[in-house]
C-alpha cells in the first residue's frame, strides 16, 4: 500500500494575545489538513489562573473561539480539521463553547477535549505517596519550600489527539499538552503512527517545535534581517509532515517573511536545553536533525532520530510568590553614580530601611552619553523594585515614598511613571511526576471517554555538556568585529533559565565558534552570568552552539526583576560584544 502524501498542519498562534487574524489567513490562503494554535505557557497559566477567580466557567483561552468563529464553517466546510491547547485550566469548558458556537451557526460540529493534565488537587497525595515534586533546577523538594501551589500541569502526549481524530472529531481542544503534541497529534493520526514508531514521532516533535511560535519560524525575531526581503507581515508557517516523520517547513503563497534553513535553524534552537528533547512520546535527537533548503520558502527537516519517552512527565507548577512594586528613577547629566547612590540611600531611609522587604532589588541601567546633543540621551534610569508577601509594604507605601525625593532628592529628579499599585506576582517550579500518576483521557465526540496509557522508559534524558574543543589554530590576521557579523541568535526562557543559540552560515565558521566560544569566553560576553551554572551544547549538524544559564531569570518570568525577563534579546546582545574574528571569516563590508 503506498504511503500516504504529507499531512499539511498549519500554526495560527505562538502565544495566548497572537495575531488574531492568523487563523483565517491560514484556512484562506491555501491548502492545509489542519489548523493548530499554541496559547499557553508557563505565564499563561497564571493568567488563566487568575480569570478562572473571577469566573469560574473562564480559564481557557478567550481569542480562540474568535477565531473559530470566522473559520468554523469554512474548515467544515474543506474537512480541515483544528487541534489547539487554547483550553488550559478548562478544556471541557471550551469545548462546550465551541459546541454552542458550532449549533448557533448551525454548522454541527463534532468537538472533543482532552484534559488529565491538571494534578493541582493531587499534590498532597503525590507527596504523601513518595514523591517529592522537587524542583528541576535546584533539586529542592516542594514540602520543603513551604508553598501551596495554585497551577500544577502534566505535559501531555499527542494520542489523545490522535484518538479523537480518529473517532470523528472535527475541533480537538486540549489542555497542558505539549507544544510539539500539536503536530505530533494529527501526524500519528494521519499515517496511523504507531506508539513505538519513534523516529517517526520524533519527526513530527522537531516539526512541531519548528511551527510552535508562529512566524518566528518564518523571518519573525530573526538575526540576518538583510536576507527578509519581503517585510511583510511573515506569514503562519506550514509542516508538511510525510509518513517517515520527515517534513517540510513552508509558508502559504505571497505572504511576507523568509522560510530558509536560516530561519529553521533559529526557531530549532528557541527553548531548547540539551540535544536529547524530551517530549511524552518520544525522545527527539536535534543532534542528528539534517536541513536542506528545497525551494523557495520550503525547508526539508530529515534523518530525526527517536528513542523511546521517559517513564516521567514534565509538570509545570506555579505558586503565589507575594506581592511586587517598582518605580523606575532617571537621572540626568553629571555625577549619575552618586545621584543614584543618595537615592537608594534617601528611599530607603523614609521606608525604614531595605530589611522591611522580604526582597529588593536595585539597579542602576547606564543610557547616558557625556556631553550629549539630546537630554535623552544624557539620562540614567535607576529602577528599585520591592517584594513582599504583605500587599501594603509594597504598595502605594512604597511607590508614594518616591515622590518625597522630587524637592528634597538629587537635581533632576523625575520618574518615568506615577506612583503605582502593587501587584501580586507568581513562582514558577519545575518539576517531574510518574507518567503512571497522570490520567490522559480524551472525551471523545459521543461523549464517551477513553484514558491514552503511558508508554514511556527509563529516566529523562540527561545529555553531558559538550567537552572543550582544543584552541583554534592561532590565526596570523584577526578582526576586531561584532560576534553577530558571523553568527545568527535564538533565545528565550525555559522557567528561571535562559537558553541562547548561536549558529553560523558555513562550517568553517562554526568550526572557529565551537573552538573560540568556550564557558570562560562565554562569561565574559556576559557577565551576568560569570557567577551561575552555565551549561554548553554543540549540535554541529545545525553549525549550532546552545548555552542555557542557569537560573539567570530568577525563578521565572513572573517573578523576574530583569529589564528583559523573558531573554528574548539575550541573543542579540551577545552578537553585539566585539571579539577577535580570523579576517578570512569575515567580508570587509560587515567589519
Amino acid at each position: 500500500m503506498p504511503a500516504k502524501r504529507p499531512v499539511r498542519i498549519a500554526n495560527c498562534s505562538g502565544f495566548y494575545g497572537d495575531r488574531l487574524a492568523a487563523a483565517r489567513e491560514m484556512v484562506e490562503g491555501g491548502p492545509i489538513d489542519v489548523l493548530t494554535g499554541d496559547y499557553l505557557a508557563e505565564l499563561t497559566m497564571l493568567i488563566l489562573w487568575k480569570s478562572r477567580l473571577k469566573d469560574p466557567s473562564a480559564g481557557y483561552a478567550r481569542t480562540f473561539l474568535t477565531q473559530m468563529e470566522q473559520v468554523l464553517g469554512t474548515c467544515l466546510e474543506r474537512g480541515i480539521k483544528v487541534v489547539s491547547n487554547a483550553g488550559g485550566l478548562n478544556p471541557s469548558g471550551l469545548a462546550a463553547e465551541i459546541a454552542a458556537l458550532s449549533e448557533r451557526l448551525g454548522l454541527g460540529a463534532k468537538v472533543s477535549w482532552v484534559d488529565g493534565d491538571d494534578i493541582s488537587d493531587r499534590i498532597t497525595d503525590l507527596i504523601a505517596d513518595g514523591h517529592p515534586l522537587a524542583n528541576l533546577d535546584t533539586g529542592q523538594p516542594l514540602a520543603e519550600a513551604g508553598v501551596k501551589p495554585i497551577t500544577a500541569n502534566a505535559y501531555l502526549g499527542g494520542f489523545g489527539i490522535a484518538e479523537a481524530l480518529a473517532e470523528g472529531a472535527d475541533v480537538v481542544v486540549c489542555g497542558r499538552v505539549t507544544d510539539a503534541s500539536l503536530v505530533v497529534g494529527p501526524a500519528a493520526w494521519w499515517h496511523g503512527w504507531g506508539r513505538d514508531e519513534y523516529d517517526r514521532l520524533a519527526g513530527g516533535v522537531v516539526a512541531g517545535h519548528v511551527i510552535e511560535c508562529g512566524p518566528q519560524a518564518t523571518g519573525g525575531n530573526y538575526s540576518w534581517l538583510e536576507e527578509v526581503t519581503d517585510r511583510r507581515y511573515p506569514g503562519f508557517p506550514i509542516a508538511e509532515v510525510a509518513e517517515d516523520g520527515s517534513s517540510v517547513i513552508t509558508k502559504h503563497a505571497d505572504t511576507g517573511g523568509l522560510v530558509s534553513v536560516g530561519t529553521v535553524t533559529a526557531q530549532l534552537l528557541y527553548e531548547i536545553a540539551q540535544p536529547a528533547y524530551a517530549n511524552p512520546d518520544a525522545v527527539a535527537h536535534f543532534d542528528t536533525i539534517e536541513l536542506a533548503q528545497e525551494g523557495g520558502d520550503r525547508v526539508r527537516i530529515s534523518g530525526v532520530r527517536g528513542t523511546p519517552p521517559p517513564s516521567e512527565l514534565k509538570v509545570a507548577l506555579n505558586y503565589m510568590g507575594g506581592y511586587r512594586n517598582s518605580m523606575t528613577l532617571v537621572l540626568t547629566g553629571l555625577d549619575i553614580g552618586a545621584k543614584a547612590a543618595w537615592a537608594e540611600q534617601e528611599l530607603f531611609s523614609i521606608l525604614g530601611g531595605k530589611e522591611r522587604f522580604a526582597e529588593v532589588d536595585v539597579h542602576l541601567a547606564r543610557f547616558d552619553r557625556e556631553d550629549s546633543p539630546d537630554n535623552e540621551l544624557a539620562t540614567a534610569h535607576l529602577k528599585i523594585t520591592v517584594k513582599d508577601p504583605d500587599p501594603k509594604k509594597v504598595g502605594r507605601t512604597f511607590s508614594n515614598a518616591t515622590m518625597e525625593l522630587a524637592l528634597g532628592g538629587y537635581a533632576g529628579f523625575h520618574t518615568t511613571t506615577p506612583p503605582s499599585a502593587e501587584s501580586a506576582f507568581g513562582v514558577y517550579w519545575p518539576t517531574l511526576v510518574p507518567a503512571s500518576a497522570v490520567r490522559h483521557r480524551v472525551v471523545l465526540p459521543d461523549g464517551s471517554e477513553r484514558v491514552i496509557p503511558h508508554l514511556g522508559q527509563g529516566g529523562i534524558p540527561g545529555d553531558q555538556p559538550s567537552a572543550v574543543r582544543a584552541p583554534a589554530p592561532a590565526s596570523d590576521s584577526t578582526v576586531r568585529a561584532p560576534l553577530g557579523r558571523l553568527c545568527a541568535a535564538r533565545s528565550g526562557d525555559k522557567g528561571g533559565n535562559a537558553n541562547v543559540g548561536l549558529y553560523t552560515r558555513d562550517d568553517a565558521s562554526f568550526e572557529w565558534l565551537a573552538s573560540y566560544l568556550d564557558l570562560a569566553r562565554f562569561r565574559e560576553l556576559l557577565p551576568e552570568a560569570a557567577e551561575l551554572e552555565v551549561r554548553r551544547y554543540e549540535l554541529p549538524n545545525l553549525r549550532a552552539l546552545n548555552f542555557v544559564v542557569i537560573g539567570l531569570l530568577g525563578t521565572g518570568v513572573a517573578s523576574s526583576t530583569r529589564p528583559d525577563p523573558q531573554a528574548k534579546g539575550l541573543g542579540e546582545y551577545l552578537r553585539s560584544r566585539h571579539v577577535d574574528i580570523p579576517a578570512s571569516l569575515i567580508s570587509k563590508e560587515k567589519r
